[in-house]
C-alpha cells in the first residue's frame, strides 16, 4: 500500500460533493486500490464537526461502503471553515494535511481560478496535487491564463483536470472496443461509417442549479467537456499504449483536427430552451420561469453542434454532439451508424435498416443491430440485434477519477492543452449565440424537443 494522502475540498457543502465526490471517495476506499485518506472539508458556510461528519457518512451510505479505510477516514475528517481566497486559511489548511496534500476544486472555474491566484503566496508542500472540476476556464483565454497560474504552481503531471465521464465502465471499454477488437478496427473509417451521433438527453430539469446551470448551459455544461471527449476516444488513432503519455497524446492530436462544420456557427448549431410541460406526471416551469435563472441571458437547456474530423480516416463523416434537459426520453449514447452495402443481390426483397452500433452510456450497454435474412421469409431482410450490459464495477465514474489522482496516474485527467483546445473548438458558436446569431429556439418540456430537430435526431 503507498503513503496516505490528505484530500482536501474546497466547496465541501456544495451539492457536487456530498452527490458524487464523496460517495466516489468511498467506493475508492473499500476498494482494494485504496490508500489512506485524511479528508479536510472547507467552505465559506459553518459546519461543526458532528455536521460535517454527518454528510461524509450518508455521502458514504449512498453507496453502501464499509471496510477499515472507511472507517478510518471517517474518524479523522475535519471541517476548516474559512475564505478560500485567504493565504491565512490556505496556509491553516495545509498545517493540517497529515500527509501530501490534494487540494480539490469542487468549484465554479473563476472562484478556482482566485484561489490559485491566492495559493502563489502560499508555500506548498512537497507533492501537493491539485484537482479541478469541468469547466476548466470561462474562454479561450481564462483556460490558459488559469494553465499559466497552474503550472507555476505545481508540474503539469500533478494536475488534473478531471472529467468524471472517462471513468464511466462504458466509455472506458469503448478502448478496448476500438483497439482490441478485430471485428471494429479496420472499418473504424470514413470509407465505412455514415455518420456518428453523440446524445445526452436528460429528461431532469434545472433541479435548484440555477447558480451553476444559467451561467454555462447545455454547451459548456455537457458539449465542451464530456462529449468532445467521447469524441475524441471515438475518433483517435490507436496509441503506442494506454498510459497518460501515449493515450493523452493521441487524444489531442484528433481534438486539434476536429473544427465546426463549415467554420461557420450559424450552420453547424442550433439551441433551444424549454417551455412548461409535464414529466413523467410531474409539472415542470417553464426554464426562464425556475428559481434563479436570469431571462435575459437567454441561457440554453438544450444544445446540438455538428463537428468534422479533418484526418484521412473521417474526412466526411458528420458528427453530431447533442445534450438537453427536460426531454420526454432520456437517451445518453454514442450512436455510429455504418453505411450501406454498395449492392444488395437481386432476389432478396425488402429495404434493411442502416447497420448500427449502439453504445449506452448509462446504463452501460453495448447493441449491435445488423442486417440479416428475416424469420419467416429467408429472402426478405430484417434485422438483428445482438446486446451485452456491463456491470458497473467497483468504482463509481467519480472513485475512477479519484483512483488516478491519489495514485497520480493522470491517464483519465485533461491535459492542459486539450483543456484550451476543447474551448477554441466551441468558443465561435458561444460568440455567435450571444450576438443573437443564432435564434434560441422553444420545446416543451416532455417533449423531443423543438418540432424541426426531430428528423435529425
Amino acid at each position: 500500500m503507498t503513503d496516505k494522502r490528505t484530500l482536501i475540498i474546497f466547496g465541501a457543502t456544495g451539492d457536487l460533493a456530498s452527490r458524487l465526490l464523496l460517495p466516489g471517495l468511498g467506493t475508492f476506499l473499500q476498494s482494494g486500490r485504496a490508500v489512506p485518506v485524511q479528508l479536510i472539508g472547507t467552505g465559506r458556510s459553518a459546519r461543526s464537526a458532528e455536521q460535517w461528519k454527518d454528510v461524509v457518512t450518508k455521502s458514504f451510505a449512498s453507496q453502501d461502503v464499509a471496510g477499515p479505510e472507511v472507517d478510518a477516514t471517517l474518524e479523522s475528517t475535519t471541517f476548516i471553515q474559512g475564505d478560500p481566497t485567504d493565504p491565512e486559511h490556505l496556509k491553516a489548511l495545509l498545517d493540517a494535511a497529515e500527509a501530501e496534500p490534494i487540494l480539490y476544486f469542487a468549484l465554479p472555474p473563476q472562484i478556482a481560478s482566485d484561489i490559485c491566484e491566492a495559493l502563489q503566496g502560499v508555500e506548498l508542500p512537497e507533492g501537493t496535487t491539485l484537482a479541478f472540476e469541468k469547466p476548466f476556464g470561462t474562454d479561450v483565454a481564462s483556460a490558459e491564463a488559469l494553465n499559466k497560474t497552474v503550472l507555476e504552481l505545481v508540474p503539469e503531471e500533478r494536475v488534473h483536470r478531471t472529467d468524471h465521464f472517462l471513468g464511466r465502465t462504458t466509455v472506458l471499454n469503448i478502448i478496448g472496443l476500438r483497439f482490441a477488437n478485430r471485428l471494429f478496427e479496420p472499418i473504424w473509417n470514413a470509407d465505412n461509417i455514415e455518420k456518428v451521433d453523440v446524445f445526452y438527453d436528460e429528461t431532469l430539469g434545472l433541479e435548484n442549479r440555477a447558480q451553476y446551470y444559467d451561467e454555462a448551459g447545455a454547451l459548456v455544461d455537457m458539449i465542451q467537456s464530456h462529449l468532445l471527449q467521447i469524441l475524441g476516444l471515438v475518433t483517435m488513432d490507436a496509441p503506442a499504449a494506454i498510459d497518460s503519455v501515449e493515450f493523452r497524446s493521441s487524444l489531442a492530436r484528433v481534438l486539434r483536427s476536429t473544427r465546426l462544420k463549415g467554420d461557420d456557427p450559424k450552420v453547424a448549431s442550433r439551441r433551444a430552451v424549454y417551455t412548461a410541460g409535464t414529466i413523467d406526471g410531474k409539472e415542470l416551469p417553464s426554464y426562464q420561469d425556475e428559481d434563479g435563472v436570469d431571462r435575459s441571458r437567454g441561457t440554453e437547456t438544450l444544445a446540438e453542434i455538428e463537428v468534422e474530423v479533418d484526418t484521412a480516416r473521417w474526412k466526411g463523416v458528420p458528427f453530431t454532439l447533442r445534450s438537453g434537459k427536460a426531454l420526454g426520453a432520456s437517451r445518453k449514447e454514442v450512436l455510429i451508424t455504418f453505411k450501406p452495402v454498395p449492392r444488395l443481390p437481386s432476389g432478396l426483397s425488402g429495404r434493411p435498416k442502416a447497420d448500427t452500433l449502439r453504445i449506452v452510456l448509462n446504463p452501460d450497454e453495448i447493441e449491435l443491430s445488423v442486417s440479416a435474412n428475416g424469420g419467416g421469409n429467408p429472402f426478405e431482410m430484417g434485422q438483428v440485434t445482438l446486446s451485452s450490459s456491463f456491470d458497473g464495477g467497483e468504482l463509481t465514474p467519480y472513485g475512477e477519477v479519484l483512483n488516478g489522482i491519489f495514485h497520480d496516474d493522470p491517464l483519465l485527467s485533461i491535459r492542459g492543452d486539450v483543456a484550451e483546445r476543447c474551448w477554441e473548438i466551441v468558443e465561435p458558436v458561444v460568440d455567435a449565440w450571444k450576438s443573437g446569431e443564432v435564434p434560441l429556439e422553444e420545446y416543451r418540456a416532455g417533449s423531443r424537443g423543438p418540432a424541426d430537430w426531430e428528423s435529425s435526431s
